[in-house]
């Protein structure tokens, strides 16, 4: 069910310095920025602290809202009680929300091309294609492990995926969180166990677990799409510094999985600021070239 008011669905905010909340009075206002994350999903966190890294450097006041899922994430970037949500799959794996929502919401332009939405085996497994599924339905307990009930690849996987491959009548997806399908995921690598997962691109996993794509003969997870930063409505005309630099925001594979690396495996949770902290002092040139959008404070 939908809320009007999305702050009933807020799990937890923090803040990166001291702060009100954001005002969106644009010049000689307030210069707190709040951005939503949903803490599991590793691309709008890794981006979410990155961007918080840079627009604190020129003195802004950054607060971190993290939300459960999509739903309250649209929503609140919709009714204004977040300015940013740094990392949408918005083409095509979030649309329903941006057609239920885009009227009020801004897209500050795409900042990674190439992204996509897969199952994934192990390279030990002998299953290759979305279409050998059915042959393995026993040996898999009749199991597909996902992510998030709100999550563009869980409907996806059950709206596009499940009827084009005949998967319905021999598999379940299991759905929880994405900490839940990691862990079962790597529960089972590490015993050599038969698993597949949802599972996307850009994302550590890919790199941290012996995983690769299964084939997708009938196209029916889709084309790749770009990933884009949003903002609510009149964002840009309250905060035209911050939207300049936002869509001048890129990541190229390179930048990505070893921000990502950086941030979730090489720190962990808890330590996102700190993490990025390391990875710009490993890509020197990186912050300069956005905060020069920035007036200094």
């Amino acid at each position: 069910m939908w809320l009007g008011a999305a702050t009933a669905v807020l799990v937890l905010t923090v803040s990166g310095c001291s702060g009100s909340g954001s005002d969106s009075s644009g010049s000689g206002g307030s210069k707190t920025i709040t951005m939503g994350m949903i803490p599991g999903w590793t691309d709008g966190l890794s981006t979410t602290y990155l961007l918080e890294n840079i627009l604190e450097s020129k003195g802004y006041t950054v607060k971190i809202t993290k939300l459960s899922d999509n739903d309250p994430m649209y929503a609140a970037l919709a009714n204004g009680d977040i300015d940013i949500f740094s990392s949408a799959w918005s083409e095509r794996t979030q649309k329903s929300y941006m057609d239920q929502y885009g009227a009020k919401i801004e897209d500050l332009g795409k900042y990674y091309a190439d992204a996509g939405l897969f199952l994934a085996a192990p390279t030990y497994s002998d299953i290759k294609s979305i279409a050998d599924l059915p042959s393995y339905a026993q040996e898999l307990d009749g199991k597909i492990i996902g992510i998030e009930p709100g999550a563009g690849l869980t409907k996806a996987t059950k709206d596009d995926v499940f009827p084009a491959y005949g998967l319905d009548p021999d598999f379940e997806l299991v759905l929880s969180s994405t900490n839940a399908m990691l862990t079962a995921l790597k529960k089972a690598t590490a015993a050599k166990q038969p698993i597949v997962a949802t599972l996307w691109k850009p994302f550590w996993a890919n790199q941290a677990f012996p995983v690769r794509p299964l084939e997708d003969p009938k196209g029916a997870f889709g084309q790749p799409e770009s990933l884009h930063s949003l903002a609510h409505s009149g964002f840009s005309k309250d905060f035209p510094e911050i939207a300049n630099m936002i869509k001048n925001f890129k990541l190229d594979d390179a930048q990505y999985g070893s921000l990502e690396d950086t941030v979730v495996n090489k720190f962990g949770e808890g330590q996102e600021a700190e993490a990025v902290k390391a990875w710009l002092q490993q890509n020197p040139d990186y912050a300069p070239a956005l905060a020069k959008y920035l007036t200094p404070s």
